[in-house]
């Protein structure tokens, strides 16, 4: 049976705390278009919409060390994730997809040539660029767009159907496994499904996704997984440096514990610590207001499903629980410099104290 599709690899990168959105649209100029300001179609209100729209620019193909030519485009949004997309057409039998699903999840050889054209377009937009990173952090993702099973014109399989008889390729697929899986691993691949209509289905994984949709409502799929894995990355960021920023406070309040005069620089510190936190309160915010979903659509559930699947739930909690921490450290530090403030105020009363009454037997002698 011929299928017909597209590999999607996302490679994204933090490069940096934001970007000026005017500046960059002036910088690339005609190379640049803002991505589709409704990505979803028929089943989403225009109100479900991006707060600032990614640009995405045209790039040069991507040419590997096997000599395969792959089509490039480079996205950027707001809050400084820059995303690499290279398209991989397929046209081939189920055998043959899982063998080139094994070649391009977690490709090793893709990563390497996706850093280097992030860092010549980066080059080229630098005044666009607020506060760059020195380190990236970086993920990547693999979107499988199944368009059409059979020759043109050929009545298209049920989503059901497809599961039930090729359930364990497709799991195979999302692994980027060439290899059968064991019956309970295929299983609770499978588990993470969605259709809107019996003809169409998504299934997450954690390295990738398989999208059976229509073209037009498959590009809006893919901005939802792509939109998910951007969250990841950033909150992986903002938990290193929610962690960084724990140990200097742990070795700050370590170093001055038992010298009272050290604590005089706590406010100084207190208010560094409490800065950082409301920084990241706000980016994060930022980052959760990115687009907008009403709870009970289709898109947003598919949100949810890919949230879930890559581990965004689990560090966005991370991300909480720690500015939940650096914020009682923070309450630690003011209470710990009133207390000595306090206690340098009674020794200076004390003094005050004991010298009127010396003067006063003086006076009285």
């Amino acid at each position: 049976m011929l299928l017909t599709g597209c590999f999607r690899v996302f490679l994204l990168y933090d490069v940096a705390e934001a970007f000026d959105l005017d500046k960059l649209r002036a910088l690339i100029g005609a190379r640049g278009v803002p991505a589709a300001q409704r990505p979803f179609p028929r089943r989403t209100p225009e109100y479900v919409r991006f707060e600032h729209v990614p640009i995405v620019e045209r790039a040069e193909p991507v040419k590997l060390d096997t000599g395969e030519q792959i089509i490039c485009s480079v996205k950027y949004y707001a809050f400084a994730v820059v995303v690499v997309e290279l398209q991989i057409p397929f046209e081939c039998d189920w055998a043959e997809l899982v063998t080139q699903s094994a070649r391009w999840v977690d490709a090793p050889d893709i990563e390497p040539h996706a850093r280097e054209a992030v860092r010549r377009h980066l080059e080229a937009i630098g005044p666009a660029v607020v506060r760059p990173n020195t380190d990236w952090l970086q993920e990547g993702y693999v979107v499988i767009n199944l368009q059409r099973i059979g020759p043109d014109g050929a009545k298209q399989p049920a989503a059901a159907e497809l599961v039930s008889e090729h359930g364990e390729e497709i799991a195979e697929i999302l692994r980027g496994e060439a290899v059968p899986l064991s019956p309970k691993a295929s299983e609770e691949t499978l588990q993470a499904s969605l259709s809107y209509s019996p003809s169409d289905m998504v299934v997450v994984g954690a390295s990738a996704a398989l999208v059976y949709d229509g073209s037009e409502d498959a590009a809006a799929t893919n901005q939802v997984l792509e939109y998910a894995k951007t969250q990841l990355l950033e909150f992986r960021y903002y938990d290193g440096l929610m962690t960084r920023l724990l140990s200097d406070v742990y070795r700050t309040l370590d170093e001055k514990r038992n010298f009272l005069t050290s604590r005089w620089s706590l406010p100084r510190d207190a208010r560094r610590v409490n800065t950082i936190r409301l920084d990241v309160m706000e980016l994060t915010e930022r980052i959760d207001n990115a687009i907008k979903f009403v709870s009970d659509m289709y898109y947003a559930r598919v949100y949810r499903l890919a949230a879930a699947r890559m581990g965004v739930n689990e560090y966005r909690t991370l991300v909480d629980e720690k500015l939940l921490t650096v914020g009682q450290l923070y309450d630690f530090m003011v209470d710990q410099f009133n207390e000595s403030r306090s206690f340098f105020l009674e020794i200076v009363v004390t003094i005050l104290a004991l010298g009127d009454l010396l003067l006063w037997f003086k006076v009285g002698k």
